[in-house]
């Protein structure tokens, strides 16, 4: 079945760095787009970042030049690396495959448990 398994939060100060890592089985993950989401307490989940399955990439505006995704197909594994890091991008952090219409990413149905990241001030 679909999977998505979330790793690589924690406890960071200000302006420090994580990388979370975002292990998928059960699709095709060479040809899927892949999507980082988060959710704050008391919001709604937003789309962070998401990159085609050749690469391309989207960010939403509060973590350009900040954030980076990637992804390595041979371990079917999307990273999040997040560098300069603000307490208002503490959140549990989710990934999911989905698919783009008109050029928006659109995720699917299965999620993972999320990652917590917390930013202290």
């Amino acid at each position: 079945q679909v999977q998505f398994v979330e790793s690589g939060g924690g406890l960071v100060q200000a302006g420090g760095s994580l990388r979370l890592s975002c292990a998928a089985s059960g699709i095709t993950f060479s040809r899927s787009a892949i999507g980082w989401y988060r959710q704050a307490p008391g919001k709604q989940r937003e789309l962070v970042a998401d990159i085609s399955s050749v690469g391309r990439t989207n960010y939403v505006d509060s973590v350009k030049g900040r954030f980076t995704i990637s992804r390595d197909n041979a371990k079917n594994t999307v990273y999040l690396q997040m560098n300069s890091l603000k307490p208002e991008d503490t959140a549990v952090y989710y990934c999911n495959s989905g698919y783009y219409r008109n050029a928006y990413y659109v995720g699917g149905a299965y999620w993972g448990q999320g990652t917590q990241v917390t930013v202290s001030s």
